[in-house]
Parts: structure tokens; sequence; C-alpha cells
């Protein structure tokens, strides 16, 4: 692990940005989903440093080993945090690859800081392009389930964080994609984020209107979503997203939850490195298709 430090320009203070850079090539910045830090990642960093890319995780301020700030958890900071990093690297042609909330840091990156460093976008799972519910986005999630998430974590941060992730990888009874072991470490990994910045990030995810935002989005993106995403739904997000970007692949994971990429990462390492490889994507239908079940015999 790596830090780089910078004076955030509005807050006036220092603040420190963990990350983990391997690999040589073509660079690829990866942005972490709330709740959790860059080591969610890890079942992505092998492929893609063997495709011959430089494949570089941050932890957003607040979570991981990052500086964990009172402030500056609007979009407009956090995606200047991600320009201090890109910037301090001197990176170039740079593939962001943004997972559910750190699509908005995406979005809000190319409006505030340009595209002249950036190549194209992968997008998975996003908050995009407005997740809350208003007159003005009936399409959106009830603001309700917001209110929600914030009175549970007040209440029990480490309970809340229990129950999120079974929705969050799909697990229930009779499906259980990622077992007990592995729900504790992604556990543990989210509790490691300040309880403010937990708190903070779900009113900017959720309120952050990024439509406004997408007429940057002018490069190649690929946009992945899964069909049983309970987290956020793909109705409410990448469908609509889908239709409002010039330059989009859009890869639909059937029977994926929002954690694909530990369920799915076999299918997601390989459609990330076709995108980064120049190859068109091509939905997989076998995938699409429901599972066949045999008839009972009497």
């Amino acid at each position: 692990m790596k830090t780089i430090s910078y004076r955030d320009p509005v807050q006036q203070e220092t603040i420190d940005i963990a990350y983990c850079d391997y690999g040589t090539g073509q660079p690829l910045v990866l942005i972490h989903g709330w709740p959790l830090s860059m080591e969610m990642w890890e079942y992505q960093w092998s492929d893609l440093v063997d495709n011959g890319n430089r494949v570089i995780s941050y932890d957003r301020r607040g979570f991981g080993n990052s500086s964990k700030p009172w402030v500056g958890y609007d979009y407009d900071t956090l995606a200047a945090d991600l320009d201090a990093l890109i910037v301090a690297l001197d990176l170039q042609e740079v593939i962001l690859v943004g997972f559910s909330m750190g699509g908005g840091e995406v979005a809000r990156y190319l409006k505030n800081h340009g595209s002249h460093r950036i190549s194209r976008v992968v997008l998975i799972s996003p908050v995009l392009p407005f997740l809350m519910q208003t007159t003005g986005n009936p399409a959106g999630v009830d603001a309700a389930v917001f209110s929600t998430m914030i009175s549970g974590i007040k209440t029990d941060r480490i309970g809340f964080l229990d129950a999120f992730l079974k929705d969050f990888f799909g697990t229930s009874l009779l499906n259980k994609p990622a077992d007990k072991p592995l729900q504790e470490y992604y556990r543990a990994l989210a509790s490691r984020a300040a309880m403010h910045a937990t708190l903070h990030c779900i009113t900017s995810f959720s309120a952050t209107d990024f439509r406004p935002d997408l007429e940057a989005m002018d490069l190649p993106v690929l946009l992945i979503h899964g069909d049983e995403d309970a987290i956020v739904p793909r109705e409410a997000s990448s469908d609509r997203l889908a239709e409002l970007l010039p330059q989009v692949q859009y890869a639909v994971y059937a029977g994926a939850p929002h954690g694909l990429f530990y369920t799915h990462r076999g299918r997601l390492n390989k459609d990330l490195i076709n995108f980064i490889n120049g190859v068109p994507y091509k939905q997989d239908t076998e995938e699409s298709l429901p599972p066949v079940i045999p008839p009972i015999l009497f």
C-alpha cells in the first residue's frame, strides 16, 4: 500500500489517499463502492495485471486507510481526490472503472476535470443517473429507503452492515453465492470506515443528480449491471443510463446481484479485458437464459 498527500483546496487540510499500484502498461483506476474499500477489487487485480495493465485502486476518503476528515463527502470533493491521485501519478490514457457509488466519482471527475487524461470508462452497478425518487425523477428509489439506512447505521452500524451485505451478494436460505467467512471479511472491510463517512456518503450517492454531468461522458463506456441487484435496481439506474450515453455498450448479467465483482468475477474480468483490448461486447445469450429444471418423474 502507498499513500499520496495533498492539500484539500476547499477544506484547507492535508488529505492522505491510500492506494495500491500493480503492473505496467495502460493504467486502470478502480474506484470502490460503498461501504467497502479498495480490497473489494482483489479478484480483478491478477487478471488485469496479467493482461498487461497497470492497475491502481484506492480508498475513498473516510474509508480503509485513507484520511477520515469530518467533511468532504460531496462528489465535487471526492472527484478532486481522484484528480489528485491521477495528477500525482501523472497517469495518461486512463481507463476509469467505477463500481456503484464509484460511478459518481467518474461522472463528476469528467465534468469537473475533463477527459484529457481519460481514454474510456467502465461503470458497474452504478448509482447514475439519479438514484433518489423526486417529482422530477419518478423512476428513482423511494427516499424512505435511504432514511432507513441512515437510521440503521446510527442504531447499530455493524449489525446493519451484516444484513446489508446479505442483500449485496444476493444471499438467502436457498442461494449462498458468498459464504459466511467471505461475508464476514467484507463486513470487516466496511467496518473500517468512519461512521460519519458512511453516513455522509449515503446522502451523496442518493441525492446527487448526475444527469447534468453525463454530457461530459462523451467517450466509450462499458456499462454492466446484474438483473437481480437488490441494492441499486437496474430499472432505476443502468436501464435509464444506457439511453443517455452516446457511446455505450450495455451488459446485463442474468442472476447477478449487486456484488457481482465477486459472484460473477470470471465473466466480469473477461468483459473488462475485452473492453480494454477493444473487443466489442456481445451479450452472452446462453447465460441470459433461465436454468433448465428437469421434470419430476413419478
